[in-house]
């Protein structure tokens, strides 16, 4: 598919999305246009709805109400979690090839795109450690080259600078860059407003409703 195909139409659409739990409307009544080639920096304090409105826009959970038109599930969603949902006994490595083994892709591929998603992440020299023995920042880019390896579509990132150094912070935020550039949507959640400085467009919210002026 070429860039410019790839850049055709919206890869999510959602409106008037609300979510409630425990009674109160944690995202109420949110909009917002989730384009391909750019990055999506979803800001607010704790509790603002953040990691809700990107579990909706994954396709994680469904909205209590309003539509969402997502991706073409087919073409991937990656998915960078706060608790990074990797396999403790795993390495990191392993934790990278699994989405493109569970596909059924050859493993020559496989190996491949793992130690290049690994690499994008500033992990070749980790590729041989179980997860439950790297450090937090280390478990959060293995997340984050779990997500690029599988090329997605959409991009989905909550929070995926939070235990990175600035430097680290940069080498991550380059690789989400690269994916746009490629095509990708990317969707990532922040409260570090230097991140925020970097995204394309910004959607704030504010006790679960859409505050960005």
């Amino acid at each position: 598919m070429s860039g410019a195909q790839q850049r055709e139409g919206l890869v999510v659409r959602a409106r008037g999305v609300v979510v409630v739990r425990g009674g109160r409307r944690v995202v109420d009544g949110v909009d917002v246009d989730v384009e391909p080639g750019r990055i999506l920096g979803v800001t607010g304090p704790s509790g603002s709805g953040k990691s809700t409105l990107l579990a909706v826009l994954a396709g994680l959970i469904a909205a209590d109400e309003g539509s969402v038109d997502p991706a073409d599930r087919a073409s991937g969603v990656g998915i960078v979690l706060q608790g990074y949902g990797l396999l403790p006994v795993l390495s990191a490595y392993e934790n990278v090839e699994l989405p493109l083994q569970l596909r059924g892709e050859d493993p020559a591929v496989v190996r491949e795109r793992a130690l290049t998603a690994l690499a994008r992440a500033g992990l070749e020299d980790a590729g041989d450690r179980l997860a439950e023995e790297l450090s937090g920042g280390q478990r959060q880019r293995v997340a984050v080259a779990r997500a690029l390896v599988i090329a997605p579509r959409l991009l989905v990132a909550d929070e995926p600078t939070a235990e990175l150094d600035a430097d680290t912070a940069a080498l991550v935020l380059g690789a989400l860059r690269e994916e746009a550039a490629a095509g990708a949507a990317v969707v990532l959640a922040t409260h570090d407003p230097d991140v925020a400085a970097l995204c394309d467009d910004t959607l704030h919210l504010v006790d679960g409703r859409r505050e960005d002026g």
